[in-house]
């Protein structure tokens, strides 16, 4: 029997009164997957979170996780979640934190008070276990709010922005766990700035723009052609540069130096030869893989919504 995936919605949308935060809400992530979700400030994305938790009610729309509709309040208790901007109990100890979470979790002390030490030792702040959070950094309190994320072994992991404060120690120890988490079969579900992260960590991404899902694909299939490719010409005019959008894209140019993306690698001579045809003196044309920055810029622009 096949398991429904870990989270599939349809058409989700949220409008708060006269305004649109989220049109069209749909995707569906596999169980061990991990998902990135890629969009502009504004986009949407975190109302599309808070509709996953049920913190808000969609105006139109269904969603599932792990085929339970997204209203049943006991499908929570198979998901962790780390916001973006927490708010954690100052006063309390790292262990007194979790410990707490543990009891919401209705987590039986002989598992909790075994759960807790692991965790911490997982984030790298067993030696902190007795600090109060007001004596933890930024970068600190991620990564107890990771642990907290963790605690009841959820299927499903929601992340936003989960290496936000952190150092590059701290960031390569976040994606050591996110990759442990998919390899045991926990589903994650990432929200991140730091697309140089979301490009090794991720398995797939959906971007949103303006409260819309508008594409979604495998890393391998996104990247695996793209190149950016650099040329250095001279006797280029606008003709022969609106020629060459028949085999490339954002064209950009200073002077006798243009960058350009290709789909395929194989357009590379294509466009060489025809330069040469059209007698323009080309000095050189180099390309290298497009990174996922400018992918996102590509296909999202560079304007956030307000």
């Amino acid at each position: 029997m096949q398991l429904s995936p870990a989270i599939q919605t349809s058409n989700l949308r949220k409008e708060f009164n006269s305004k649109l935060a989220v049109s069209d809400l749909t995707l569906t992530v596999e169980r061990g997957e991990v998902f990135g979700f890629l969009g502009p400030n504004g986009a949407g994305k975190t109302t599309s979170v808070k509709m996953l938790l049920n913190l808000i009610s969609p105006t139109s729309g269904k969603g599932k996780l792990f085929g339970v509709p997204l209203s049943e309040p006991g499908i929570r208790a198979q998901v962790g979640f780390l916001p973006e901007h927490f708010r954690f109990h100052e006063w309390l100890r790292a262990d007194e934190f979790l410990m707490l979470h543990a009891d919401l979790y209705r987590m039986p002390r002989d598992l909790s008070s075994q759960r807790i030490p692991e965790l911490l030792d997982l984030v790298g702040l067993s030696s902190h276990s007795h600090k109060k959070l007001s004596q933890f950094s930024k970068g600190m309190l991620q990564r107890i709010g990771l642990a907290q994320a963790l605690l009841n072994r959820p299927g499903l992991v929601i992340l936003d922005e989960p290496t936000s404060g952190l150092d590059p120690v701290g960031r390569r120890l976040v994606r050591d766990i996110i990759r442990d988490l998919s390899e045991g079969g926990t589903t994650v579900f990432l929200n991140s700035h730091f697309l140089s992260e979301i490009e090794v960590t991720c398995d797939r991404v959906a971007f949103i723009k303006k409260g819309e899902v508008i594409r979604i694909s495998t890393l391998n299939n996104l990247m695996g052609g793209y190149m950016t490719v650099e040329l250095r010409a001279r006797n280029m005019n606008p003709e022969i540069i609106q020629e060459l959008t028949e085999w490339c894209q954002d064209i950009r140019e200073d002077g006798e130096r243009f960058t350009f993306s290709v789909p395929d690698e194989s357009n590379i001579p294509v466009i060489n030869r025809y330069l040469v045809n059209q007698n323009v003196e080309v000095f050189s044309l180099s390309s290298q893989h497009i990174s996922l920055e400018d992918l996102f810029i590509q296909i999202v622009g560079t304007e956030g919504e307000l």
